[in-house]
């Protein structure tokens, strides 16, 4: 007899880096859908408040904001420590902080580096070792980080970007190993080409010539699947490996990129 698989997070809470707008804002929404609670974690609160707003209509799971910067080891220790007030535990981890910073090496200075290391690895170094230990005495734990697909195949010019998500990728793994005797799952999944915040500014800026569906429309014609992924299509590989449907995954590296990637 076949199952229906069920993708259900009831009674787990979740924190979610970057959770206010694109790909994090999609996976809370997804989260609170099958049942979680989640904290979204942002610089802006206006933002965050909009975000909550919307994300609550989507089930009757509590949402909570936590306005922070991650790029500090305050910042983390705040964030965590609020998360667990609100929440009382964090179940879930996702690292989803991040932006899209590439030029060519030799224009990359110490500060652009150091900036791009802050926000996309050792923010996930620090909420890792803050939760880490704490999901491994409970025996239950999920953790996600959310990398591209340069992590696995760094083009030309992917600089600092494509080092820091492979350094991400190898955190993966190191924490997979870890954590796997203690029921703590650890996993990355890479974004491709996502409808996001980040495409709507760089639309906004550099494309006033097309409307924003023309220019994912285009930008989807080069890829295998000819078109860019829904933010809500990334969120549900996140329900997946957060949920106990994904209860024998952890040290893996999925690509949710339309077959984008050269590297499975």
């Amino acid at each position: 007899m076949i199952r229906p698989m069920e993708l259900s997070m009831k009674g787990r809470n979740a924190l979610i880096t970057g959770g206010s707008l694109g790909i994090g804002r999609a996976i809370a929404t997804a989260f609170v859908e099958a049942g979680a609670n989640v904290a979204i974690v942002a610089r802006r609160q206006d933002v965050l408040d909009d975000a909550k707003a919307e994300i609550e209509t989507a089930g009757n799971g509590k949402v909570v904001t936590v306005c922070a910067d991650v790029t500090t080891a305050k910042g983390c220790s705040d964030v965590f420590a609020e998360t667990e007030q609100a929440l009382g535990r964090v179940d879930v981890l996702v690292n989803n902080a991040g932006s899209s910073a590439r030029a060519p090496f030799p224009e990359i200075s110490d500060e652009d580096w150091q900036a791009d290391i802050d926000l996309k690895l050792f923010a996930a170094i620090r909420l890792c070792r803050l939760a880490f230990p704490k999901m491994k005495d409970r025996k239950w734990g999920r953790i996600i980080n959310v990398l591209n697909t340069g992590a696995k195949a760094p083009p030309a010019e992917g600089a600092p970007t494509a080092v820091t998500r492979a350094a991400g990728m190898a955190l993966t793994k190191v924490l997979a190993g870890e954590g796997a005797p203690s029921n703590v799952l650890v996993n990355s999944l890479h974004v491709g080409r996502i409808e996001s915040n980040q495409w709507v500014r760089r639309h906004a800026a550099e494309d006033k010539g097309r409307s924003l569906e023309d220019f994912y429309a285009d930008m989807g014609k080069g890829l295998p699947m000819g078109r860019v992924g829904r933010a809500e299509e990334f969120a549900n590989a996140a329900v997946f490996l957060a949920s106990d449907a994904g209860s024998y995954i952890t040290g893996t590296a999925i690509n949710v990129d339309g077959g984008l990637s050269p590297v499975v």
